[in-house]
């Protein structure tokens, strides 16, 4: 069995890396508020008054992950168009249900998420940005805005993070309730799947915030659900659809490629905090397996014999196989396992 060491000797055995980067999972989140934004958590606010075979088809499935639910809708759409043509409506019944899950999914985020930044502890944040100072590039694949909150909670300590996503006031209109992202920023946080605060609005990617407001960026995010106006989410049920999404997004590209160029670092090490290295996120998780960096530390949560660690342990067995031997300038990839708990990232 693989070895499982703290958080601060993985830190020690990263030392010597130049540029260190971290890529947090729903674990980074869920670490803070399980009564949230656990699946199981989400599944029981769902309203699937106007879906309720789906809600059949979790109990069948025997799951309360969307993305699952999601993949099998999509994917039964997909095979009855080959092996029942004539059955159009009920195609598009399947389909209907997988966009309809994705919108319930946003919605009952939404309406979950804590209210306002002041009802985590500072203390909490401080811890959190304690975390999160150890590394030069922050990657998400979360769709909260709790890592936004813990970036602006300067005033808890004296630690000089770099927040930076690459959003700023409009171009020749910088009296705008938004701000917008403009492409040429090197951005140091990045959202790899959107986020409740992002949203597309055709000719701009825009992020909702309280400063320009004084309206608290949560009640925004509701409003404009209200408005049915959804925010820039990759939700669908597989990788290779998640990665269409995000090849058609300018943003989420950009944010793809900048995690990419990370991985493809020999100076470069790649923490991954609270990610089950599930398959439907390849997508960005060959990133690391095709790149150069040497080293990746991963968290384990709980006993480490568990089929969930055991499944992790096997999906990065993987990612060293892909990688395969050193040729030429390519190096090895090592993984380091880490104590998830021991990492305090909410203290």
């Amino acid at each position: 069995m693989a070895t499982v060491v703290s958080f601060e000797q993985a830190l020690h055995a990263l030392k010597d890396f130049k540029n260190k980067h971290v890529l947090l999972g729903n674990g980074f989140s869920i670490a803070l508020k399980p009564d949230i934004f656990a699946y199981g958590s989400l599944y029981e606010n769902v309203d699937f008054g106007e879906m309720p075979k789906v809600q059949q088809l979790f109990e069948a499935l025997k799951t309360k992950d969307f993305e699952i639910v999601i993949k099998h809708l999509q994917d039964a759409a997909t095979t009855l168009a080959i092996y029942a043509s004539d059955k159009k409506d009920l195609q598009d019944a399947l389909r209907k249900d997988a966009a309809g899950l994705k919108d319930a999914l946003v919605q009952t985020i939404a309406k979950r998420h804590p209210n306002r930044p002041y009802e985590i502890k500072a203390e909490q944040y401080s811890a959190c940005r304690a975390f999160l100072a150890n590394f030069g590039h922050i990657f998400t694949l979360n769709y909260d805005v709790l890592l936004y909150w813990a970036l602006m909670q300067s005033e808890v300590d004296k630690l000089q993070l770099r927040p930076d996503d690459g959003f700023r006031h409009p171009e020749g209109d910088p009296n705008q309730p938004w701000v917008s992202w403009q492409q040429g920023n090197q951005a140091t946080v990045s959202y790899l799947h959107g986020a409740l605060h992002l949203f597309d609005a055709g000719t701009d990617i825009i992020k909702y915030t309280w400063s320009k407001t004084d309206v608290p960026i949560v009640d925004q995010i509701r409003t404009a659900l209200d408005e049915e106006k959804y925010p820039l989410f990759v939700s669908e049920g597989d990788s290779e659809a998640k990665r269409a999404r995000i090849l058609h997004n300018g943003y989420l590209h950009k944010a793809l490629r900048s995690f990419e160029a990370c991985c493809n670092s020999g100076s470069s090490a790649v923490t991954i905090y609270g990610h089950s290295l599930a398959e439907n996120d390849d997508h960005i998780l060959r990133c690391i397996a095709r790149g150069n960096c040497p080293v990746i530390a991963i968290s384990i949560y709980g006993d480490p014999n568990s089929e969930a660690n055991k499944v992790i342990f096997k999906r990065a067995e993987q990612l060293v196989a892909v990688r395969g031997p050193a040729k030429g300038k390519k190096n090895d990839l090592s993984v380091i396992y880490f104590d998830a708990v021991s990492a305090k990232v909410w203290g």
